[in-house]
């Protein structure tokens, strides 16, 4: 059976953007038609400044939001990144792979690092040295498959970078693995800037839409949603990315084709009115179903807890393999 691996990253609160782009089709597809784990990457969340409350809040929240979503802790693994330390003991052999110029080339280092200098912050070694780690994170489990939205598809191509030259240099030790994306809406974008990804990090939420807002917010950020010049609904990623996004949203939310679905409008307002309805009821239960979790938090715990017991049942033996390979001795 296909191997997959998957994680979310900690950083701000999970959005419409992070359900649709990929958590539901983790929900619907790939935890009945693949072996799949699915991590809180919480070590990520510490390549920028952050406040330590915020990211266990953040943390035990995204965890709570995924088996809302619909994972069954039956079917897949759930865990915490933290909680199985094979990603750190792989992440620095992976180091010893890696060059500082490959690094250096990640689009988002580069973008991430420029608003650190801008702010007065420092830059964080560990923000050049993340996608190691993201590496370590999916070749711990030798994943055959990672879905991703487009952002992150250079970070897989690295990952393959790495097992390959890895298996060159010390033996066969790791699966290469390769991106997949969802069919549709694999990049939601920013309501207020439709140029820009619907990113749960963003200071500004108004084009943003939370998991957790109530439905009177979400027909707000909705209504509100920047569209484009002329009046002719038409669905046109290049020309029209307003009016792109909201049909993209609406198809994903009903299973349809956002360019079919153009055809069905003659106004903005109905189209937003529509999207804004939908989105509130597809959101409907999940919110319900996580209310239910974050009122029994030792249960979440528990799944947690299994999910990494389980987690480092498999890395271990993928780790230990690497570190022989790389001419470390084993212990006792």
């Amino acid at each position: 059976m296909t191997r997959v691996f998957s994680g979310i990253k900690p950083t701000g609160h999970l959005t419409l953007g992070n359900y649709l782009g990929a958590v539901r089709r983790w929900a619907e597809v790939e935890q009945y038609e693949t072996e799949a784990l699915f991590c809180v990457v919480d070590l990520h969340a510490l390549t920028v400044e952050h406040d330590p409350a915020r990211v266990r809040r953040l943390s035990r929240q995204a965890a709570s939001l995924l088996l809302a979503a619909g994972l069954d802790p039956a079917l897949c693994t759930v865990f915490v990144q933290s909680h199985v330390d094979e990603h750190t003991r792989l992440s620095y052999l992976l180091e010893c792979t890696a060059t500082d110029g490959e690094l250096r080339r990640m689009i988002q280092y580069k973008e991430k690092s420029a608003r650190a200098r801008v702010s007065g912050d420092g830059v964080r070694f560990s923000l050049l040295s993340y996608p190691v780690l993201m590496a370590a994170d999916i070749l711990a489990y030798r994943a055959d498959e990672v879905p991703v939205g487009d952002d992150q598809t250079q970070h897989v191509e690295l990952t393959r970078d790495l097992a390959v030259r890895f298996n060159q240099r010390y033996g066969h030790t790791f699966t290469v693995p390769k991106a997949t994306r969802p069919p549709v809406a694999a990049r939601v974008m920013d309501l207020q800037d439709p140029l820009s990804k619907m990113g749960k990090s963003h200071e500004a939420g108004a084009g943003i839409v939370y998991l957790l807002d109530d439905a009177d917010v979400v027909r707000k950020k909705i209504m509100r949603a920047v569209t484009d010049s002329g009046r002719e609904v038409a669905y046109d990623r290049e020309d029209r990315p307003g009016v792109a996004n909201l049909l993209e949203i609406l198809a994903a939310c009903e299973n349809g084709d956002p360019g079919e679905l153009a055809g069905a409008y003659e106004s903005y307002g109905a189209l937003k009115k529509d999207t804004a309805e939908a989105v509130v009821e597809l959101l409907r239960p999940l919110r319900k179903r996580h209310a239910a979790l974050a009122a029994d938090p030792g249960y979440v715990d528990g799944v947690l807890r299994e999910g990494a017991e389980r987690a480092r049942g498999m890395a271990r033996p993928v780790v230990d393999s690497a570190y022989r390979a790389m001419g470390l001795l084993p212990v006792g």
